[in-house]
């Protein structure tokens, strides 16, 4: 089903970006865990539009209404159904191109496939429907507390300005405390003097995100098509604007040899931890599509974003060539608010995949 991911833990979403709403339900959330409305909120507000500067100025306050599946403040096992109204829409701004197709945008695609597009906004391929992934991520989330499984996303690149050391060498709670959500604060500084000058010359630019998943058991993913980081690589694809998915050395370790890259394993014996790990996590966390106990770590590269404020050439519906001068409000740069977005999508992947996991050891 095209509207919905997941096997245990099942998100279904529906809405388009100039219609009443944006919502999903979530099927498979565990019974008994406590709902914090205030965390949801918060997820949500790292996600929504007018948050700082560097972002689309669209004022939505992307207000969550649980609609089900929650009974004195606990998830009941039920299904959780939810919707976020849409409240800012200024429709208008895109009357002058509703028969033409924005270059790069899913305009041709859709029209293509169905005979029909909602051009306002771009409709249902438009990047505001991600926010139903980060109610359900959000959810996932407060399961995933139960196992001590954390997920951390940060700006890792923006255009030729990259964070130059490993994960390790940063402190990622400070990844909140810029605007770009870089935890290094001279290269944030950096980051976010280029998307202003974007900004200003009415262009866009994109980066990558690298995401942290610590806690995670050995043994989670299943072999051949069910593999964690196959799962983790289409969960992200499947996000707005995404180009790029590697996970451990990704593609730069594909010029080192065997040597250099292999994890060679180890026995780990203290107060805290019996049994055997790897010396190293070039791996990325995931051996053979299975969770081995380390550190998952991944990047995720996300493409300029397709509206520009300029003028640019395309044809319209009958193939005739047009210009065409964009409206509205839109993101320079899609990095500050799609961390959150990939935060969710990985706690809903890990969280499904855990969930068959537990159930395979019954």
């Amino acid at each position: 089903m095209p509207n919905t991911i997941g096997t245990l833990f099942r998100l279904t979403t529906f809405g388009e970006s100039h219609g009443p709403a944006i919502g999903g339900v979530v099927d498979g959330m565990p019974a008994g865990i406590t709902i914090d409305l205030d965390f949801i909120q918060h997820e949500l507000n790292r996600r929504r539009p007018g948050q700082s500067r560097i972002t689309t100025s669209r004022n939505e306050t992307d207000e969550v209404e649980l609609l089900s599946g929650v009974f004195e403040g606990q998830s009941t096992g039920a299904p959780i159904g939810f919707i976020v109204r849409n409240r800012n829409q200024q429709s208008k701004d895109y009357d002058n191109i509703k028969n033409i197709f924005r270059p790069s945008h899913a305009d041709y695609t859709y029209y293509k496939k169905y005979g029909i597009r909602d051009h306002r906004g771009g409709g249902r391929a438009s990047a505001r429907i991600t926010l139903a992934r980060v109610v359900a991520g959000a959810l996932a989330k407060m399961v995933l507390q139960r196992y001590n499984i954390t997920i951390q996303g940060f700006t890792s690149q923006v255009g030729n300005i990259a964070l130059s050391n490993d994960y390790k060498q940063y402190d990622l709670s400070q990844t909140e405390q810029s605007l770009v959500r870089c935890p290094d604060k001279a290269t944030a500084q950096r980051m976010e003097a280029l998307i202003e000058e974007v900004k200003s010359e009415g262009d866009t630019i994109g980066g990558v995100i690298t995401c942290v998943i610590k806690g995670c058991p050995v043994g989670v993913g299943e072999p051949e098509f069910g593999k964690l980081h196959a799962q983790l690589g289409a969960a992200m694809l499947s996000i707005n604007a995404v180009k790029g998915f590697e996970y451990g050395e990704g593609f730069g370790g594909s010029a080192w040899r065997g040597s250099e890259q292999n994890d060679r394993f180890a026995q780990v014996s203290n107060s805290n931890n019996q049994g055997i790990k790897t010396e190293t996590n070039h791996s990325g966390g995931i051996q053979g599509g299975i969770s081995n106990g380390e550190d998952i770590y991944f990047r995720v590269a996300f493409k300029p974003v397709a509206t520009l404020l300029m003028e640019q050439q395309t044809v319209d519906i009958d193939g005739k060539k047009s210009t065409i001068d964009v409206r509205g409000r839109h993101d320079p740069c899609v990095l500050p608010r799609a961390v959150p977005i990939v935060e969710a999508m990985a706690a809903i992947i890990v969280l499904d995949a855990l969930l068959i996991y537990n159930a395979e050891k019954k």
